[in-house]
């Protein structure tokens, strides 16, 4: 279970699922990784005008966690899968690419923060090929988790256009949260890669981030 390597003080700040005992993995196969990355989402924070901000701040998020995991890089993954006919002729019958917004040694990393739910097919399906053919050992995801929509209905609403909107309409049903990840890593989705979850919640939103990212 994840409780028993996770710090209590993150299991506090997030929202947890692991898939196929990633948590133990990654504790006990790749201790500097796992310290990383713990002291990244330790220190990990959000303000309200993060969120405000024009396009759902699809872009900022990453930047934010970056920042926080100086050493980790994005990292363009590709496979191509052969088939040999019985003339022995080699052809490629397949290839899948696949960019990891930060990987090190064979731990990956990806954060969806409001993008089309679609998006955890394809890094659930990537995931799961790399692993299988032996470029990562271990998969992460970073997203939004369960309370934060009613975060996002408190922050009221804007004029646009001379329209009123409402900032929580930004981040629709069909978008990438928690509700949407933990069902296709329950189906399976993964296939035999380990997936460690962590959904954020509002516990790291705060009006004081000089000494936070």
């Amino acid at each position: 279970m994840a409780q028993k390597h996770i710090p209590s003080d993150i299991l506090a700040l997030y929202d947890v699922f692991d898939y196929k005992h990633a948590a133990a993995i990654l504790k006990h196969d790749f201790p500097k990784e796992y310290k990383e990355i713990c002291d990244a989402l330790r220190n990990f924070r959000l303000t309200a005008d993060n969120i405000k901000k024009a396009g759902g701040n699809e872009s900022e998020m990453p930047k934010k966690l970056a920042k926080l995991l100086p050493l980790w890089k994005k990292q363009k993954l590709k496979i191509n899968q052969t088939a040999t006919d019985q003339n022995g002729i080699v052809t490629t019958s397949n290839s899948s690419t696949h960019i990891i917004d930060f990987f090190k040694n064979k731990v990956a990393l990806d954060m969806e923060w409001n993008s089309k739910d679609q998006t955890y097919d394809r890094d659930l399906y990537a995931f799961r090929a790399f692993f299988e053919f032996g470029q990562i050992d271990i998969a992460i995801i970073v997203t939004r988790g369960k309370n934060l929509v009613s975060f996002f209905k408190s922050l009221g609403t804007y004029k646009k256009n001379g329209k009123t909107k409402a900032y929580a309409a930004k981040y629709g049903a069909s978008t990438t949260h928690w509700g949407k990840l933990i069902p296709r890593l329950e189906g399976g989705r993964s296939g035999g890669c380990p997936v460690l979850a962590f959904g954020i919640t509002d516990k790291v939103i705060t009006k004081n981030t000089k000494k936070r990212v």
